[in-house]
C-alpha cells in the first residue's frame, strides 16, 4: 500500500472501532444485567458512588472487541498487529478473571496479587520476546535529547516493569464515568500519529482502532455511566497503550503521554508512604481524582479537567517525541 492507501486505512480504523462499539452496547450492556455483572462499590470510597452500585461492568470487552475486529480484519496478517492484540488480549484475560472472581463469585480481593503479578510477569516476557522477533532491538530512548541507551539483557525486566506500572496505572485512573476511556482514546489518538510518523502503519492502525473504540465506549460510560469497563478493560487497555509504546521505542515518553496515569499512581504512593511514615494523609482520598471529589467538585467537571490535562500531556509528549519535536 502506498502512504496514502496507509493513511485511509487508518481513518478506517478508527471510525470502524467506534461504530463496532456502539454496535457492540445494546446487545453486551443488557446481556452483563441479565448475568448480574454488577459493580461493586467500595464503602469506604465517596458517598456518591454508592448510588453506581450495580451498574453493569466488563464492558471493557467492549472495546478489545471493536480494537480486535477492526485491527484483525485490516491488517490482521501482519506481526505487529497479532503482537499488540495477542497482548491486549492477555491482559484482558487477566482482568476478566479477576472481575470474575469479584463479581460472579462474590470474592472482593479477586485474583491473590502474587497471582496478578505472575501473570503480568508472563505477559512482560512475551511482548520483550516479540519485540525481539520483530527485530525491535534492546535500545531504550530518552526522550527529547534522543539519546539511545543499550540494555541488553536488561530490556526484558525494562518492559516487564513498564507492563506492570501503566496495566496498574490505568486500573487506579478507572473510577470515575468516562475519565478513563476519554483519557485512553486520547493516548491512543497520539500514538496514532507517533506510530504514523515512524512508518510502522499496523502500529498506527491498532492504535486508531483502540482510539475509536474508547470513544464507542464513552458513548456508554460518561456520565451517568451504564456500563464499567472493569479490570477486563481497565488492564486491556493498559497492555495494549504498553505494546504500542514497546513498538514503537516510547516507554519513557510514555510517562509523558500518559501523565495524567502517572499523577494518578504517584497520588497513590504518595498517600501509603505519608501515611505509613507520620500517621497523615497528604490528600483527602487517592487517587487524586477522588481527593478533587471530595474537594467539592462535581464528577463530570473532574473528568473534563483530567481530560484537557490529558491533552495537554499528549501534546507535550508529540512536541517532544522522536522526529515529531
Amino acid at each position: 500500500m502506498n502512504a496514502t492507501n496507509d493513511l485511509r486505512m487508518v481513518f478506517v480504523a478508527a471510525g470502524a472501532g467506534l461504530i463496532i462499539t456502539l454496535i457492540l452496547g445494546p446487545f453486551l450492556i443488557p446481556l452483563l444485567y441479565r448475568l448480574k455483572f454488577g459493580q461493586e462499590v467500595r464503602d469506604d470510597g465517596p458517598r456518591s458512588h454508592l448510588k453506581k452500585q450495580g451498574t453493569a461492568t466488563m464492558g471493557g470487552l467492549m472495546i478489545i472487541g471493536g480494537t480486535g475486529l477492526t485491527g484483525l480484519l485490516l491488517a490482521g496478517n501482519t506481526s505487529e498487529m497479532r503482537l499488540l492484540f495477542g497482548i491486549m488480549f492477555g491482559c484482558a484475560l487477566l482482568g476478566f478473571a479477576d472481575d470474575f472472581l469479584k463479581v460472579v463469585l462474590r470474592r472482593p480481593l479477586g485474583l491473590k496479587a502474587r497471582t496478578k503479578m505472575l501473570g503480568q510477569l508472563l505477559l512482560g516476557i512475551a511482548l520483550a520476546w516479540g519485540a525481539h522477533l520483530l527485530q525491535r532491538g534492546t535500545v531504550i530512548v530518552v526522550p527529547y535529547i534522543e539519546i539511545g541507551l543499550q540494555a541488553g539483557i536488561f530490556f526484558y525486566l525494562f518492559v516487564i516493569l513498564v507492563l506492570i506500572a501503566t496495566t496498574n496505572a490505568v486500573n487506579l485512573t478507572d473510577g470515575l464515568d468516562g475519565l478513563a476511556s476519554g483519557l485512553m482514546a486520547i493516548v491512543s489518538g497520539a500514538y496514532v500519529i507517533i506510530a504514523w510518523v515512524a512508518d510502522q502503519t499496523p502500529a498506527a492502525i491498532f492504535a486508531g482502532a483502540l482510539a475509536g473504540s474508547c470513544l464507542g465506549f464513552l458513548r456508554y460510560n460518561y456520565h451517568p455511566a451504564r456500563v464499567f469497563m472493569g479490570d477486563t478493560g481497565s488492564l486491556a487497555l493498559g497492555g495494549a497503550l504498553t505494546g504500542l509504546a514497546v513498538l514503537t521505542r516510547t516507554e519513557l515518553l510514555l510517562l509523558i503521554l500518559g501523565g495524567v496515569f502517572v499523577l494518578e499512581t504517584l497520588s497513590v504512593i504518595i498517600q501509603v508512604i505519608s501515611f505509613r511514615l507520620t500517621g497523615r494523609r497528604i490528600f483527602k482520598m487517592s487517587p487524586l481524582h477522588h481527593h478533587f471529589e471530595l474537594s467539592g467538585w462535581p464528577e463530570v467537571r473532574v473528568v473534563c479537567f483530567f481530560w484537557l490535562l490529558g491533552l495537554c500531556f499528549a501534546i507535550l509528549g508529540l512536541w517532544i517525541a522522536p522526529g515529531l519535536g
